[in-house]
């Protein structure tokens, strides 16, 4: 009978017995029929990830034109068509059209980049399959994702766990969950017939997602989530996306694909995608603009109206004057400049921008999220400390301890060994004698979870007839071992807790010398043993931390570790690396706290260790809502819910796949050095956007509160629309270089946040000062061009002035250097100069000016580089981020 999941409950899977689960799944201990297999696989679907297709390159361009300013210039440019000024229309939708496709070839190249990085959860798996019913079982290597529900699977050391798989049978298996827990330490893994029963005493937890997450609740309704969040502490149960750090098993898959504990994970939140930091600064100032812009051809007609009798013939004037306030260039220069910080990264430090506003984000990130695991430490750990029961320093302890480690490995013929077994035999190789480990060895009894030690069977040196018992193993259940007093004990448990609460993993060393048996040994000659002494050890920290961190305190970057280990073991690494961790929460106790609570925690502390995922995620939006811009840094499934709260989410390039997925930008590798590296990118980026709105915003306010006060106050429009178009154009050409400013060294040392009420505060200060260098201006030319009562003169006058103050606001307002700004603000001024001379004057309603004239519009120019210089000195002597 073919197995039919939707019959069969999800508590009954998830809770059977072995055999009852088997039965359930119409499988057995010797695996499927290739018939049952093949069948299941077309009914069921291949065992992969749900497909994340790269959007194609059209599809990206038209979410650009979502941005909000591209969207009102797209506006400008119809209403400009339906007033017949076709070369406005035209120029502006050039640009929209030049912005959307800059944006959309830089993300739509990312988006590729990152699409090559995605790998298989596992490339092969072994299974038990027969040919039909009466045949052997023969285990198979098949690709991971000809795996189906009711396989058997066999887990070896290294391998990586191809499905959601529950254990039959297993010998000192231990798995490495930290891309869904978080946990660094490996966890112990075994079958048990009552899945209800309780893990063994001392086990280290794996921390459950959110319990309270809707997407992750047990749905009885739903036969896909066969498995619960609170599984994760299950020793039975193996999930897909973890990895066998030792010891072998054989498991029955129960969920693959889609209905995996990993691809649930995957399901975002209503609220994940946030608001950004690139969205409240630029968007905040484009949407000021924009109401700036809506209002202005009104008041023009009305003002025109009322004062001088003009009627509709000024409309295209008041679309010209709307249009000279708009920044059209903001959308290319935005997307210029980010594209080309990400062209650099990727090509010099291999970092991977997604979504071009992220790296603006970078720049204003003042807080770093991150987990321990993998990033402070290098996922090993490295001897710290050997004992003696004293708490004296002893290196016959980690000789016998390395004895241990060897030769259970070699007589018992595991694959490898474990990571605390290599780090110990690493340790004797550097601080032992060369043959100190060279015994005659006899046996040896594996780690086995449940009863947490391992004893290996050695000759007696010197004591023919005699064997060794080398003990190793959890501290509880060695010192059950042995006979000790109850000073002697407590004194031993004191030195373990010392050790453990300093953020080392500690483990018991004893022997036993017994006369040579003449049968195997067993688990029952591990008593009467006399405890040797102790072993700390702790995670390696990573080479580069240590100089990462303290270039992102020099830049002003908190750092806050959120990880889901030991508070000891979290506060000893970051003490290590000139990290200070204060005191460390234990992020249990953000349960009882409010929104505004946990925010003030998160401020003043530096380490949260115990996080589940939405903790995390709690975290980071905390600290969103304090006005912090946040980066978070993570790799695992574990990581999704923070990934997503944080301005920008940040992977290494060996993250699971839905993390890669999920983030904003992809590093070269799980160092904090490229992130240093990326974050001054962002800050580069940030630093030529915010200075070319300051120039350019506060040259357009003047140059229309000039235009403005001119059309009230004199009988003719002071600029024809061709005119102002042609000036637009001028000045937006010159605008290009901004994309290749260099920003100085002082505006990368602070994170750059681009206050929407702060730039326009600067750009209204500025702005005036231009609007009275334009009036000045007029005074001039009523004065110069009386005797003619020449329109075109006085058209010809103010377009010159115009273009020589916007020259002017170019140097002297830049923060950046190189670029070629002065040479083009030369030309601009050039441009302003020569034009009206030129055959193009008259065609576009332009005359000569009188010579009387440019002197004193050279007074008027420098008086007002004077006032700009002055003023630009002062606002900028306070240090500001």
């Amino acid at each position: 009978m073919t197995w039919a999941p939707e019959r069969i409950s999800p508590l009954q899977l998830s809770r059977s017995t072995p055999l009852q689960l088997l039965r359930s799944l119409g499988s057995g201990p010797r695996g499927l029929v290739e018939s049952e297999a093949e069948a299941r696989l077309v009914r069921y679907g291949e065992n992969v990830l749900p497909a994340r297709r790269v959007p194609s390159l059209p599809i990206v361009f038209l979410r650009s034109l979502r941005d909000p300013f591209t969207a009102v210039l797209a506006c400008l440019a119809l209403v400009s068509a339906l007033v017949a000024a076709w070369a406005t229309a035209s120029v502006i939708a050039v640009l929209v059209v030049v912005s959307c496709a800059l944006r959309a070839a830089g993300e739509h190249r990312a988006d590729r980049s990152a699409a090559g990085l995605r790998e298989l959860v596992a490339s092969t798996a072994t299974v038990l399959r027969r040919t039909d019913d009466g045949a052997a079982p023969v285990p198979r290597e098949v690709p991971v994702d000809q795996v189906v529900p009711g396989d058997v699977v066999r887990l070896a050391p290294g391998d990586l766990v191809p499905a959601d798989l529950r254990l039959l049978r297993a010998t000192g298996l231990t798995m490495h969950q930290a891309a869904l827990t978080g946990e660094s330490a490996p966890v112990p893994k075994y079958p048990v017939d009552e899945p209800a029963a309780p893990a063994p005493p001392g086990a280290a937890p794996a921390h459950a997602l959110d319990e309270q997450d809707p997407a992750h609740a047990l749905d009885e309704q739903d036969p896909a989530h066969v498995l619960d969040e609170q599984d994760f502490d299950r020793p039975e149960v193996c999930f897909q996306g973890s990895s066998v750090a030792s010891g072998s098993g054989t498991g029955v898959v129960v969920s693959t694909g889609a209905d995996t504990r990993f691809a649930r994970a995957d399901k975002p939140h209503r609220d994940d995608r946030r608001t950004t930091a690139f969205d409240r600064s630029v968007y905040g100032i484009s949407w000021i603009l924009i109401r700036f812009m809506l209002l202005t051809p009104p008041l023009v007609l009305m003002a025109n109206a009322a004062l001088r009798g003009r009627g509709l013939e000024t409309l295209p004037f008041a679309v010209a004057v709307a249009v000279g306030l708009t920044p059209e260039m903001l959308p290319v220069i935005v997307t210029t400049t980010l594209a080309r910080g990400a062209s650099a990264l990727a090509r010099t430090h291999q970092v991977i921008v997604k979504r071009l506003p992220a790296l603006h984000d970078l720049g204003a990130v003042d807080v770093v999220c991150l987990d321990k695991t993998g990033t402070l430490t290098q996922d090993r750990p490295v001897l710290d400390c050997a004992l003696d029961t004293a708490g004296r320093p002893d290196d016959s302890v980690l000789h016998w301890a390395a004895v241990n480690s060897l030769w259970t490995l070699q007589l018992a013929e595991l694959p490898a060994a474990d990571a605390l077994d290599e780090a110990l035999l690493d340790a004797a190789e550097e601080r032992l004698p060369a043959d100190a480990l060279e015994y005659d060895a006899v046996a040896a009894l594996p780690f086995d979870p449940v009863r947490r030690l391992s004893t290996a069977v050695v000759d007696t040196p010197h004591r023919l007839g005699h064997h060794t018992l080398v003990v190793k193993g959890a501290v509880e259940d060695v010192l059950e071992r042995c006979p000790l007093s109850a000073d002697e004990r407590e004194r031993a448990v004191a030195l373990a807790d010392r050790l453990a609460a300093d953020g080392l993993r500690v483990l018991a060393v004893a022997l036993a010398e017994r006369p040579a048996a003449g049968r195997p040994y067993t688990v029952a000659d591990e008593r009467g043993l006399t405890l040797k002494g102790l072993v700390g050890l702790r995670d390696a920290t990573a080479e580069s931390a240590a100089d990462a961190l303290a270039a992102l305190a020099h830049r002003g970057v908190a750092v806050k570790v959120l990880t889901g280990d030991h508070p000891g073991t979290a506060a000893r690494a970051c003490r290590e690396l000139g990290l200070d961790p204060g005191e460390v929460v234990t992020a249990a106790s953000l349960d009882g706290l409010d929104d505004a609570g946990v925010g003030e925690l998160a401020d003043r502390s530096t380490v949260f260790a115990r996080c589940s995922p939405e903790q995390k995620a709690r975290i980071v939006r905390a600290l969103r809502e304090r006005g912090h811009v946040t980066g978070f840094l993570g790799d695992g499934v574990n990581d999704l819910p923070a990934l997503r709260a944080s301005d920008v989410g940040i992977c290494p390039p060996e993250a699971v796949d839905v993390a890669r997925e999920t983030a904003d930008v992809v590093l070269a590798a799980k160092d904090l050095t490229s992130l240093d590296h990326a974050i001054v990118a962002g800050r580069g980026g940030g630093a030529t956007i915010a200075g070319y709105l300051r120039i350019t915003l506060s040259s357009n306010l003047g140059n229309v509160i000039a235009m403005l006060t001119a059309g009230l106050l004199l009988p003719f429009l002071p600029m024809l629309p061709a005119q102002v178009l042609v000036q637009n154009l001028c000045f937006d050409a010159a605008q290009l270089a901004f994309a290749y400013d260099r920003p100085r060294a002082a505006m990368l040392r602070r994170p750059l946040k681009l206050r929407p009420r702060e730039v326009l505060a600067s750009v209204t200060g500025y702005g005036v000062l231009n609007a009275a260098a334009d009036l000045a201006t007029f005074a001039v030319l009523v004065w110069a061009v009386s005797d003619t009562r020449g329109e075109t003169a006085f058209h010809a006058g103010w377009f010159t002035e115009n273009l020589l103050t916007q020259a002017l606001v170019m140097v002297l307002l830049r923060t950046g250097r190189g670029g070629g700004i002065p040479v083009t603000a030369g030309v601009l001024a050039l441009t302003g100069l020569l034009l009206p001379l030129s055959p193009l004057g008259p065609l576009i309603g332009m005359a000569a000016l009188p010579l009387a004239y440019y002197p004193l519009l050279a007074l008027v120019l420098t008086l007002y580089a004077a006032a700009l210089y002055w003023v630009t000195r002062r606002t900028r002597r306070p240090s500001t981020s």
